[in-house]
């Protein structure tokens, strides 16, 4: 391996590193503040919203709202932990992880009939794709209009089969 090969691998290697570092928005509640904060060349949030609105059909507020309300835009967001004798930390009460606080078994779901093998959770892109995935299979088999927030957001919570 060349010294220029070399170099490249270290400058990508430290751009994904900065990049994990991303901080969240500081007005979640404002959408055009959470892309302004988030448009750059690497990690432009309203173009991947805008292509999950593109590939399922459901509208970008309604993707937006359902991250927002399920991490707060935080790639890291973990359900909390419950106390073992009411103050020793334990498990979490649930798998979900990152920007749409995904299940383990419904991620998996989503990687095999997508092919995204190499999706995570923590990046937005991928996320808000899922969310969009979920939000589309909950129309079509749930009959739920792609543009009813509400309902979209009651199926993703409770589950399809809790909903249905």
């Amino acid at each position: 391996m060349g010294r220029s090969s070399f170099s490249k691998i270290v400058a990508v290697t430290v751009l994904l590193a900065l990049s994990a570092c991303a901080t969240p928005p500081n007005h979640i509640n404002d959408v055009c503040a959470v892309f302004d904060q988030n448009d750059g060349w690497f990690d432009n949030w309203q173009a991947a919203a805008e292509r999950a609105e593109q590939k399922h059909g459901v509208p970008v507020p309604v993707l937006m709202a359902t991250v927002r309300k399920e991490s707060g835009f935080k790639s890291n967001a973990r359900p909390p932990r419950t106390k073992l004798l009411g103050f020793i930390p334990w498990k979490r009460v649930s798998s979900a992880t990152g920007f749409s606080q995904a299940l383990d078994g419904t991620w998996a779901q989503y990687q095999s009939e997508t092919g995204s093998w190499a999706a995570r959770r923590t990046s937005f892109a991928d996320a808000v794709d899922f969310v969009g995935w979920y939000h589309s299979k909950t129309s079509d088999t749930l009959g739920v209009a792609r543009n009813d927030t509400y309902n979209l957001y009651l199926a993703y919570y409770l589950g399809w089969t809790a909903y249905g």
